[in-house]
């Protein structure tokens, strides 16, 4: 396939698949519930961060885990009522309350300090990395060690921690839903980093699809990888590089 039609195909399948009637399916349909920005950056935070397995299963476990937090993000984290959660309820397959409160504990700090995540994200100057997620999870990372320490096994599973290989799927996936402005599927909330600096949210399915098209050599789907898959599609869209999240996953179902 020449680049030419491999361009034609992405654009096709990325214009067939970012529709309204993507979302009723997705767990983007949960950040989309809100007006408040704080609420969407919660929101996208957390459904984002379940986002592993199967999708119905998925959308499932982000309305539970939204309605434990009686459907409003960020006042039930800023009135602690996590705390009163039990520790060993079950949101999402390995994922527990007990996770749960030390990831509230942590970006509640955050935004006593900055009032939103975006604010939070000028603060460390994710916009001047080539590599925004992995710094705005650096970050956090840092916030939630500070606000509970000695708790990284809590805190691997409310984020990844070795940020070197770590390919940051469900980070990436959420900067998609609060960066990206075409008014489609995407929020575009955040203006604090461009779409064109986005990485792909590459996750085993995309990997796959993007070695069948030769947008990927690496084996591992790691940092590395979506480094590959990204410059690639860069070349195609350099304002709108994942756009292509769509087009891959729509040239998925089709195999």
């Amino acid at each position: 396939m020449t680049d030419r039609d491999l361009k034609d195909l992405l654009d096709t399948e990325a214009a067939r698949i970012n529709s309204p009637s993507f979302i009723g399916d997705d767990p983007v349909q949960f950040p989309r519930r809100f007006s408040d920005l704080r609420d969407i950056e919660i929101a996208s935070l957390l459904t984002s961060g379940i986002a592993w397995g199967n999708r119905k299963m998925i959308c499932r476990d982000c309305d539970k885990l939204l309605a434990m937090m009686d459907n409003s993000p960020y006042r039930f984290m800023m009135d602690k009522a996590y705390e009163a959660l039990p520790d060993e309820v079950n949101v999402h397959r390995t994922f527990f309350i007990r996770h749960l409160k030390h990831y509230l504990r942590g970006l509640r700090e955050i935004y006593s300090r900055h009032g939103t995540l975006q604010d939070f994200a000028r603060h460390e100057h994710v916009a001047s990395s080539e590599a925004p997620a992995w710094a705005l999870v650096a970050g956090i990372n840092r916030e939630l060690a500070a606000a509970e320490p000695g708790k990284s096994d809590l805190a691997s599973r409310c984020l990844p921690q070795n940020l070197t290989t770590s390919a940051l799927k469900r980070v990436n996936m959420a900067l998609r839903w609060l960066v990206r402005n075409d008014g489609i599927v995407d929020l575009g909330v955040w203006d604090v980093i461009e779409p064109s600096q986005l990485y792909i949210p590459l996750d085993v399915h995309v990997g796959d699809i993007s070695r069948e098209l030769g947008l990927l050599t690496r084996k591992a789907n790691d940092r590395k990888a979506v480094n590959e898959v990204t410059a690639h599609l860069r070349r195609f869209n350099p304002s709108d590089p994942t756009v292509y999240d769509f087009a891959l996953f729509g040239i998925g179902m089709k195999l």
